[in-house]
């Protein structure tokens, strides 16, 4: 049985499954479901063509679906999909996507956006990303699973955060960030590899030294980047993590790389 307080509106074709709670004050409306378990605490506004998970948890003043602020979108109906078990705090904003970026806007499980944070138009968030306090993505900037953005910092358009990574806060980041990586500054640039994270999550000791050798060939001053990579890719081939960078650095992308200062920066 779900509790819904009286002085929250609900729109007629909002479905809500079982055990949810929706606060004081709240309003959700559009074509919106909410999954098994979500509870919503006071002054939520949802909106639009919104579907939320099961056992997530959304804080006062968030507003999840509402308009995109792309000056471009004109009314399509596109959408917002946002996993389960995610935690959204204080003052969030998440936008659904649009035309130009494939009409959806998409937060995997188990995903938390602390107070502040801004989700644009056509993001995808991958399971168990963290966006921490005033963190501002613009639209279609791809955040893989288990990256950490820090606290102020501001990621530039159809920009690609890599797996495990992390941003140090208050950066700003214009370029794709590979996967392990740990970027800073402003601008900010490719300072080694999230070590902290990866020792975190239980990695193997000798494929963080397999990671490591590879990071220090790709970013040497010898060469190209290309061909640093391909030697990369073969030297190390079948290395599952190495692999996941060689992988990122070869997709075509709208923007450059985060790279070091000065070749390779000590991790």
């Amino acid at each position: 049985m779900s509790l819904v307080h009286p002085t929250a509106i609900i729109g007629d074709n909002v479905t809500i499954g079982e055990d949810v709670e929706i606060g004081a004050y709240s309003v959700v409306e559009g074509n919106v479901t909410i999954g098994d378990g979500t509870r919503l605490h006071s002054h939520v506004a949802i909106a639009g063509d919104t579907v939320i998970g099961k056992n997530n948890e959304i804080f006062p003043f968030a507003s999840i679906g509402h308009r995109p602020q792309d000056q471009k979108y004109a009314g399509e109906n596109s959408r917002l999909v946002i996993g389960d078990d995610c935690a959204i705090r204080e003052n969030v904003t998440i936008n659904p996507g649009t035309s130009g970026g494939g009409m959806e806007t998409k937060i995997g499980k188990n995903v938390l956006l602390m107070a502040g944070a801004h989700v644009a138009h056509d993001c995808h968030l991958g399971d168990n990303v963290i966006l921490v306090n005033n963190v501002a993505l613009a639209g279609h900037v791809i955040v893989d699973e288990f990256a950490i953005v820090g606290g102020l910092s501001g990621v530039h358009q159809f920009v690609r955060i890599g797996a495990h990574s992390i941003v140090g806060a208050m950066s700003m980041v214009e370029n794709d960030v590979i996967p392990f990586g740990s970027v800073l500054g402003n601008r900010a640039y490719l300072g080694g590899l999230n070590l902290v994270g990866l020792k975190r999550r239980n990695f193997d000791r000798e494929e963080i030294h397999t990671l490591r050798a590879a990071y220090r060939m790709i970013f040497s001053n010898e060469g190209t980047l290309r061909e640093r990579v391909e030697d990369a890719a073969e030297i190390f081939n079948g290395h599952e993590l190495v692999d996941a960078v060689v992988n990122f650095v070869r997709k075509p992308s709208e923007r450059s790389l985060c790279m070091p200062k000065n070749g390779v920066n000590g991790e």
